[in-house]
């Protein structure tokens, strides 16, 4: 018989004390949403673990998305076997045999007190068993090349060896809700995945100017949220018409201050969209002085146009490391695609790196922007990009 059940192992969440069944119940129910096309799947959610039942649903199809699940350290495919030591022995020297390794360790847990054996005689019995039957194998307590695990419980034991990585982080959603700045690039994406691994429940918010930004720029960025999709299964998105009021900074601020001014107005139109559907935060994907507006000179002018907490996940990171996650979540080679996005359509040979505080606020003095911000609120397009929906963009 195969192995038929996954122990989900939970990190963080241990350190969580009174409220972590909190984290728990909504990890569970994170996990059930993203195996919901498994129909056979049955789950127990418990505090010490989660336990997936394959009920005969393929262990590998299983895997490819609970690896995507934020809020899950490690994972085990497991048999549950009766707690009696003949069987606890024979399906470790199954799955010794079945590993191919040469060096083993026995590592047993008797959680059911009841159970005859402590959990170094389970230890050594299993040891026995192995180097009796398999005379290649030895015991290695610093680094073998299998552990076996021996989970002892009153309604059975569980017996498992290789623990699959997680994702980590805390269960989506559970940090409350925020909203982020999503230019098409390489680092917004990643900040996205950053905050949802951070379990934070993402919106998105995008600023089109069209005609001089090609539509395909938000095909990209549909394309980019259906990767993102993997962590989140429903993001709503918000289409935000730039073009007008970007061409009125540019006339009025010259290329010195476009850029300054243009994030500013980015930060109040966001400001009043999140404030208005309830997102807790804002975020980016701004790295400390990587371009002009993210000179700490820079962020500082910038986010006093800001009436909420803005979260940079990528602050301190280098742009190699930035590019070392986005191909390893899948969003780099959609993210350098060749489409300008509202950010880049204007020439910006000499922008400033030490904004003058005054100086700006006479450019915005000088004339009704927030009228214009409003109008640009007034007429957001929203859209909702779903896991498997991409049929209906």
């Amino acid at each position: 018989m195969e192995n038929d059940m996954i122990i989900v192992f939970f990190g963080e969440l241990s350190t969580k004390g009174k409220n972590i069944m909190d984290f728990i119940r909504l990890l569970g129910k994170n996990i059930r949403s993203t195996l919901k096309d498994f129909p056979l799947l049955s789950y127990e959610v418990k505090k010490d673990h989660i336990y997936i039942l394959l009920n005969g649903t393929p262990y590998e199809d299983v895997k490819k998305k609970l690896v995507k699940v934020p809020g899950l350290l490690s994972f085990s495919l497991a048999k549950e076997v009766p707690n009696d030591i003949e069987a606890i022995k024979e399906e470790a020297l199954a799955l010794y045999r079945k590993s191919q390794a040469k060096t083993f360790k026995a590592n047993a847990r008797r959680v059911d007190k009841n159970f005859p054996m402590h959990s170094d005689e389970i230890n050594r019995a299993i040891g026995g068993r192995i180097l009796s039957t398999c005379p290649e194998s030895r015991v290695d307590v610093h680094d073998p090349e299998l552990m076996i695990h021996v989970m002892v419980r009153k309604e059975g034991t569980y017996v498992y060896g290789i623990k699959e990585k997680g994702l980590g982080g805390y269960p989506l959603g559970i940090a409350g809700k925020g909203l982020m700045l999503i230019s098409g690039g390489i680092d917004s994406p990643v900040a996205a995945f950053l905050m949802m691994k951070r379990g934070v429940k993402l919106e998105m918010i995008h600023f089109a100017a069209p005609p001089y930004t090609s539509e395909r720029v938000i095909d990209k960025i549909h394309d980019l949220l259906h990767v993102l999709n993997d962590y989140q299964e429903d993001i709503k998105l918000y289409v935000v018409p730039f073009t007008d009021l970007e061409k009125k900074i540019y006339e009025l601020a010259g290329p010195s201050y476009c850029v300054t001014i243009m994030r500013r107005m980015m930060m109040r139109i966001a400001s009043i969209l999140a404030r208005k559907h309830n997102d807790l935060v804002l975020s980016s994907g701004e790295s400390i002085g990587q371009v002009a507006s993210q000179t700490l000179y820079s962020i500082k002018v910038i986010e006093e146009a800001c009436s909420l907490p803005m979260m940079r996940p990528l602050c301190t990171y280098d742009k190699n490391e930035i590019i070392d996650i986005a191909k390893k979540i899948g969003t780099y080679d959609i993210s350098i695609r060749p489409y300008e996005d509202c950010c880049t359509i204007f020439a910006i040979k000499d922008p400033v790196t030490h904004p003058n505080m005054e100086k700006v606020l006479e450019i915005e003095q000088s004339f009704d922007y927030m009228t214009m911000v409003h109008d640009c609120v007034d007429n957001v397009k929203v859209e909702h990009v779903c896991r498997n929906q991409e049929e209906e963009l």
